[in-house]
């Protein structure tokens, strides 16, 4: 048996794990029909307890966040794999069931706006990612958890793989079936550490947070994420990569898609730097000859021609426009005070980060901190009542998302050290 750790410490001298190689009871089989669902919803409404959840998308395989596959478990009713592809209108009775229960997930907000699509939501919510993130793990993998606390060895591998793909093999089943098999079991050994280190409160609140987060808000002007684009040098350039960005968008959106299997980053950046006027000249660059790509030859000539076209006026900037504050690196140059005090914060927040074993970006978002450092408050210099910077920060940072038990840890000690030095007399 494996040395149990202790809360809040490291990693503890552990024996060999006992390798988990199929579920206990054999791989379930795939569920895709609507009297198979509705016989699933019965039998997982006569178990007990939460709900062990997954499910497995096809990430770098298609535009979409679907769920290619949903894996379930629930004590007293067994593991359950479902196909939701052939059977999204007959989710109803399955959703009439679990839709009230808890639901254990490890890294909850990758799987829970697939989920949502096909109208499958928890009543309360339990991760265990973001539990072993609280209780001071280094490792917060499913498996490195699952060893950790539980003593046994997850088989993986195809985790990245196109689970789009129809009929998925039988070892993916095997895999997908392991990733509940023991969800529960570590839903509980994670609860405990908690417990023991008098966080379930704090955890509470931050499942709370995810479970009712919704999808994230697509950043803008995403086509500034395109790799290589800082070899670019003109805003000419620069309107091509965005127009070539915005067809190839188009095109994975309506295929399914993942853009990249459209065309790689590298070849808009290509173009963009030769900029070719002619479908030859287009297929003599790297890529855009390939067979793929050959057939979308006009819409990316078109979106060339439609950057060399704009105005000068309709270029876009070659720095990206700041919503909020500038890159940290800039911060000495542009307000010196400022980035004394984004210092200051962090060292505060590196101090509680070793008290409390938690990790400083858990404690309060990144973002959150640089926008209150940078100009959240008004004034930073002028004199205030005692107590009135740390109700203002306390303002602040609950506008900003933060939960309570991160305001109750961090208010006070972001108040000392955002204080403005006094002069010597």
């Amino acid at each position: 048996m494996p040395v149990a750790e202790q809360p809040g410490q490291g990693s503890a001298e552990v024996t060999t794990a006992e390798p988990l190689l199929a579920p206990v009871d054999g791989v379930p089989p795939v569920l895709g029909t609507a009297g198979e669902i509705a016989e699933a919803a019965q039998r997982l409404a006569s178990g007990t307890g939460p709900l062990a959840v997954d499910a497995e998308r096809a990430s770098g395989f298609r535009y979409s966040a679907r769920a290619y596959l949903i894996q379930l478990r629930r004590a007293g009713a067994g593991t359950f794999l479902i196909d939701p592809i052939p059977v999204t209108d007959a989710l109803g009775p399955l959703a009439e069931v679990i839709n009230d229960l808890e639901w254990v997930l490890h890294a909850a907000d990758q799987d829970l706006p697939g989920l949502a699509e096909l109208g499958l939501y928890p009543a309360r919510l339990y991760d265990t990612e973001l539990g072993g993130r609280l209780a001071g793990f280094e490792r917060v993998g499913l498996a490195a958890m699952v060893e950790r606390l539980l003593g046994r060895s997850l088989r993986k591998g195809h985790g990245a793989a196109d689970w789009s793909t129809r009929p998925l093999p039988a070892d993916w089943l095997n895999y997908a079936a392991l990733d509940v098999e023991l969800l529960l079991e570590l839903r509980d050994a994670v609860d405990a550490d908690l417990r023991a280190q008098g966080k379930v409160g704090w955890a509470e609140q931050e499942f709370e947070h995810v479970r009712q987060a919704g999808p994230p808000v697509p950043k803008s002007e995403r086509w500034r994420r395109t790799s290589g684009i800082h070899t670019l040098r003109k805003a000419r350039q620069l309107a091509a990569v965005r127009e070539l960005w915005t067809a190839r968008d188009t095109l994975a959106r309506t295929r399914d898609i993942a853009p990249s299997r459209i065309l790689p980053d590298s070849a808009i950046v290509a173009a963009a730097t030769a900029d070719p006027r002619s479908i030859a000249q287009l297929r003599a660059l790297p890529v855009f000859g390939g067979p793929r790509q050959r057939r979308y030859s006009r819409e990316w000539l078109a979106a060339l021609e439609t950057a060399r076209s704009l105005p000068d006026t309709a270029l876009p900037p070659l720095s990206q426009p700041f919503d909020g504050p500038p890159p940290v690196n800039r911060w000495e140059r542009r307000d010196p005070v400022a980035a004394a005090r984004l210092a200051r914060a962090r060292a505060a927040l590196n101090d509680l980060s070793i008290e409390h074993t938690v990790p400083i970006e858990n404690l309060l978002a990144p973002d959150a901190v640089r926008r209150l450092c940078w100009d959240g408050l008004s004034e930073y210099s002028r004199p205030r009542a005692p107590g009135e910077l740390a109700a203002e920060i306390d303002g602040f940072l609950a506008a900003s998302g933060a939960r309570p038990w991160q305001r109750e840890l961090t208010v006070a000690p972001l108040s000392e050290a955002l204080t403005p030095e006094q002069p010597e007399d």
